[in-house]
């Protein structure tokens, strides 16, 4: 008898390998459902990344939830130290204020954010970055040109762009597809929060004319209930970095963290105002900065005490540029990196201590002191010990006036000279 052979297994194809994305991931209500949106629409493996820049905790551990909604990886990087260093110190030492207004809290923590997330898709592999962003904000500029500026190979995806939804209808896709959320009380605001200041927007804020209620204000003290006596700080620098609060020596974190609490409670930092967004929509907008703006008063002041005037009226147009740059999301690029060495090539000197009144919503500068002052008190005091020379003024005043003199000669003598070359008529006989 002949043994009967076994007919071999076909081998089973292997399965094919899903592409990544890396999604910008907070662990709140609209990202908590990306995930598993991403991977029903792009059939996506999705690697959910938080970066903290000081931002509320969580009430939970973000990175189990998300992996338990079905993240291959979670990671949460506190990325605070680099976030003051690489980002909030180049942005105070250009006194970076949008409009004159508003420090830039929100916008400066962008490039950070996509720094990272390009260099977790380049260890992963990955082919897109996700984000959270809507279609008429600023942030969603900033996320895909300051990923695409660091990697064009990178595909963006944006679910809030391509799904049009409301918070009910999100709360409903979570429940059907089994998404474990947190749901909090429902806010009519909108946040954003980190270490340099807390934006909000939406609800009764969208009414310019009406005045915004208690409730938008978190972390600073309403100026009329902030304390009756002003409380002084002294703020120490050393080439336009602040090192020191009242004498005692701080990391960045830590003294952004302390500044922030003594000014919220004095009720510093408040600002509202209507701000022209990048995408073209005027929108009304509050912010809560008492650290970015009690530092960048105390900043401006002591270059006014160590810099040249021609500097400090040059280095003005350079803010501004450079404000613009940061608000547009064009942190990485030629113009925005040249201006940042030519901000720091003139901090070489802004060193010394400054004095702050913080009082019920002010933050005003009361003294100023610096071993690179140019204020030199023999040339300035009208009192004994007064150095200037005197005689000087007059002919330092008449070449000054000389351009003023010469320009009123020159435009009055061709009329004189017309008047005397005229020919008189002829008498009539």
């Amino acid at each position: 008898m002949v043994a009967s052979k076994k007919t071999p297994a076909k081998a089973s194809a292997p399965k094919a390998k899903k592409e990544k994305v890396v999604l910008a991931y907070s662990g709140g209500l609209d990202t908590s459902v990306d995930i598993r949106w991403l991977q029903d629409n792009y059939n996506v493996d999705v690697v959910a990344v938080a970066i903290n820049v000081g931002q509320p905790p969580s009430s939970d551990d973000i990175v189990a939830r998300a992996l338990r909604n079905g993240a291959i990886r979670a990671e949460f990087f506190d990325a605070k130290g680099e976030f003051v260093t690489d980002y909030i110190w180049p942005a105070l030492k250009g006194n970076a204020m949008y409009q004159n207004v508003y420090p830039l809290s929100t916008a400066v923590a962008r490039p950070l954010i996509t720094k990272k997330l390009v260099e977790i898709a380049k260890e992963e592999g990955a082919t897109y970055i996700a984000h959270g962003c809507t279609a008429k904000g600023n942030d969603q500029v900033r996320f895909d040109v300051g990923i695409t500026s660091q990697n064009p190979d990178l595909k963006i995806i944006a679910p809030m762009r391509e799904w049009i939804t409301t918070r009910e209808e999100e709360i409903e896709y979570a429940k059907k597809n089994g998404i474990e959320i947190i749901v909090k009380k429902s806010s009519p605001y909108s946040r954003d929060e980190n270490l340099w200041g807390n934006s909000c927007e939406c609800g009764v804020l969208e009414d310019p004319w009406a005045e915004p209620p208690a409730g938008v204000w978190a972390y600073t003290v309403d100026p009329e209930k902030a304390p009756a006596k002003p409380t002084y700080i002294e703020i120490g620098f050393e080439k336009g970095v602040p090192v020191s609060l009242d004498g005692k020596k701080m990391g960045g974190v830590e003294l952004i963290t302390a500044l922030n609490d003594i000014a919220g409670k004095n009720g510093v930092g408040r600002i509202d105002h209507i701000e022209d967004r990048l995408v073209g929509i005027k929108s009304r907008e509050t912010y809560e900065c008492p650290a970015a703006i009690t530092l960048i008063t105390a900043h401006k002041e002591l270059e006014a005490l160590t810099l040249p005037k021609d500097t400090i009226e040059f280095k003005r147009i350079v803010e501004q540029r450079f404000s613009q740059l940061i608000y547009d999301g064009l942190w990485f690029g030629g113009l925005c990196e040249s201006l940042i060495k030519f901000i720091d090539s003139t901090q070489e000197y802004v060193t010394g201590t400054v004095k702050v009144k913080l009082y019920r919503g002010t933050a005003t500068v009361v003294g100023r002191t610096s071993p690179y002052s140019l204020y030199d008190t023999g040339l300035s005091t009208y009192a004994k010990g007064d150095s200037f020379n005197h005689k000087s003024a007059e002919g330092f005043i008449y070449c000054w006036g000389l351009p003023g003199m010469t320009l009123n000669k020159a435009h009055a003598e061709p009329v004189k000279k017309k008047a005397c070359c005229k020919k008189a008529a002829p008498k009539k006989k």
